[in-house]
């Protein structure tokens, strides 16, 4: 926004990364908290060792979703009032990033040891794979296509400089 200082626009910024943060946390908590009670179920035992390792993947990739979506807000707590939100704004971002590769990872595994479950490994990987790729272009695809344009939706198309850029 025009006319806004740095120390607004590292507050406007903290705040838009943690409402998309909120969104993405609800449904990362539900998988994680899924996957945490699937080995007490008595089907668990039938998994061969390649179901299990798929469902190390979805687990552990799970929590590093909840941690990377959750650690904006405990370094924020940290970092109250210590003069470092662009610092923050910047580390929330990388980890809103890597939460959401995380995430991709971990739906995709977990579709993938369900259906292999039910109906087979081939139609659990063909799945697996449409679904990461699904994920990966609407999340990250679509967005990288956006920013490699060289428009800046803000000022009717012109083109935007890397250090305006940088300080969205």
């Amino acid at each position: 926004m025009k006319n806004e200082s740095d120390q607004e626009r590292a507050d406007r910024n903290f705040v838009e990364l943690l409402q998309g943060a909120r969104v993405a946390v609800t449904g990362v908590q539900v998988l994680f908290a899924f996957l945490l009670t699937v080995p007490f179920s008595p089907g668990f035992v039938k998994l061969d060792l390649a179901d299990r390792w798929l469902f190390y993947v979805a687990l552990v990739s799970a929590a590093v979703a909840s941690i990377c979506y959750i650690a904006p807000t405990a370094q924020h707590r940290v970092l109250f009032r210590q003069g470092r939100k662009e610092t923050l704004v910047r580390r929330s971002n990388h980890y809103g990033i890597v939460g959401a590769l995380a995430l991709t990872v971990s739906m995709t595994t977990a579709t993938l040891l369900v259906i292999d479950y039910l109906f087979g490994p081939a139609l659990g990987w063909t799945t697996g794979g449409i679904l990461a790729a699904l994920a990966l272009w609407t999340w990250f695809g679509q967005a990288a296509l956006s920013r490699s344009d060289g428009k800046d939706q803000s000022s009717g198309g012109s083109s935007v400089s890397s250090s305006a850029r940088s300080r969205e």
